[in-house]
């Protein structure tokens, strides 16, 4: 390390000041003697004169060469203060920038932090917004977050009407402990507590579980053990639980808001669960009817009809009128085979569904059997940029190109049909025409035979939308379904991985 500037003058240690003022002690005492000897021997008082003399020059020597060190002392002094203010404006300045160091890797870690939660976010909106089972999504959820936070173990839970917290997804944890936690009472536990009045709560590793348990939850405890609500909007649907190796306080300061926002994140995708389930059995239930409908218009008309022809035709055979009751046996034989054409029909349609592909590629697969069946030409034009659908919206879709299929393949006899989907921001138009004979051209059939029109206009006020249908003799057919629905949101660019 080199010398600070100034150290090379500092006097040795023990020459200065510390042997000028001996001499001058000395001399002093020489003063002091010589007074004395001239006192008490006034005979030597010239020698002792010349000593006097002879000391007082050498103090004056002795304090020169003070004078001379103490001016020297001083300039050491002055260098040494010029050399201390140095350094320590060298240190202020060493430890400014190593703060600033310390700070621009603390806003780096924290950069990287968000980062990564903003990933992870966005990874589990986009696993939580796939189709499938609430289950599968929630398993999804589990493994990205256990990756995340380096937990040992976690867990979904659910809040019950009747007061309870049912676990619906977990993610290590033997399957003996998933069975006796699959429901527990709200008012026991850290869980149910957090369900109740939110808030992220923490518990050092899961004794108190254990205890309601009658088991150890972990083969080895976790050092703490996490709630976290489960919200959509102020409504707290359930928890989610993990099992920490590490304190949750040493994984950042902004930990905490990554954990509500995942929270909110879950709360969202249960909550699209929920409604997409209840749109279903909704969907399940108008199926159901419009099934009842179609039965009751179509083929209990039908029986309707025979039932009174085998009527006339017992009349017939009680007045022995061979002939007539021929032609009533003929008739009959007809109506039968007509209701057993309408069954096969509707056997075919009923089996036709929307399965998780959605409504384009489920009219794409009718219209292709429909190709195949009736060997006419049918041209499919799908224009819409995005499907912003309800299932009970899809359904009710579906059928009524189904239904205008069905009465172009029965009636209209077409050899070339269009079918087309197109959307404009929120209105939807669905237009079916063909090269037919046209409605008016329709000989009349046995009643209840033409219904899928009303069946139609039904469907259509469902949606709810509007039907036109024009038509002309020998011009064929045009439907025409327009309806409206809120527009599909813009699609999120994924998180950048830098």
């Amino acid at each position: 390390m080199s010398q600070p500037q100034g150290q090379a003058d500092r006097p040795a240690a023990g020459r200065a000041p510390a042997w000028p003022f001996a001499g001058l002690g000395l001399i002093l005492i020489v003063n002091l003697a010589t007074l004395l000897v001239v006192g008490r021997y006034p005979a030597l008082a010239a020698w002792a004169y010349v000593l006097h003399a002879l000391s007082v020059v050498a103090g004056l020597g002795l304090l020169a060469l003070l004078w001379r060190n103490l001016a020297s002392l001083q300039r050491w002094a002055q260098r040494l203060r010029r050399d201390i203010t140095v350094a320590n404006d060298e240190l202020k300045a060493s430890t400014l920038a190593a703060k600033r160091r310390a700070g621009d890797r603390d806003q780096i870690v924290r950069l990287a932090r968000k980062t990564q939660s903003l990933d992870v976010l966005y990874e589990i909106a986009t696993s939580l917004s796939q189709p499938g089972s609430l289950e599968q999504l929630l398993d999804s959820f589990l493994d990205t977050f256990i990756e995340l936070v380096d937990a040992r173990a976690a867990s979904v839970r659910l809040v019950t009407e009747d007061g309870h917290t049912r676990l619906v997804a977990s993610r290590g944890l033997d399957p003996a402990v998933v069975e006796r936690d699959r429901l527990m009472d709200a008012r026991l536990c850290q869980c149910g507590w957090c369900s109740l009045e939110g808030g992220i709560r923490t518990q050092r590793g899961t004794a108190e579980c254990a205890k309601l348990l009658g088991r150890p939850m972990l083969e080895r405890d976790c050092l703490e053990f996490v709630v976290v609500p489960v919200q959509y909007q102020d409504r707290i649907l359930g928890v989610y639980n993990l099992f920490l190796d590490r304190p949750l306080a040493a994984m950042g300061e902004d930990v905490h808001d990554l954990l509500i926002s995942i929270g909110r994140h879950l709360g969202l995708a249960i909550e699209k669960a929920r409604l997409d389930t209840d749109a279903r059995r909704l969907a399940i239930m108008e199926e159901r009817t419009m099934i009842g409908n179609e039965l009751h218009d179509s083929l209990a008309q039908a029986l309707v009809g025979m039932r009174l022809q085998i009527k006339m035709l017992g009349e017939t055979l009680y007045r022995k009128d061979v002939g007539g009751a021929e032609h009533e046996v003929r008739d009959l034989r007809l109506a039968m085979e007509q209701a057993h054409a309408n069954l096969r029909d509707l056997l075919a349609n009923f089996r036709l569904k929307i399965d998780d592909r959605g409504l384009v590629p489920a009219v794409a697969d009718m219209i292709e059997r429909f190709r195949q069946e009736t060997g006419i030409s049918v041209f499919f034009q799908n224009e819409c940029r995005a499907l912003n659908l309800t299932p009970a919206q899809e359904i009710q879709v579906f059928y009524i190109i189904q239904e205008a299929l069905t009465n172009i393949r029965k009636h209209s006899n077409a050899r070339n049909v269009r079918v087309m989907l197109n959307n404009e921001d929120d209105l939807y138009t669905v237009l079916i025409e063909d090269d037919g004979l046209g409605m008016a051209e329709i000989t009349e059939g046995m009643p209840g035979e033409h219904v899928g029109l009303a069946i139609m206009e039904e469907r259509a006020q469902r949606l709810p939308g509007q039907l036109v249908i024009e038509s002309e003799p020998g011009e064929g057919t045009r439907i025409v379904l327009m309806f409206t629905a809120p527009p599909a949101p813009p699609a999120r660019a994924p998180a950048s991985r830098g």
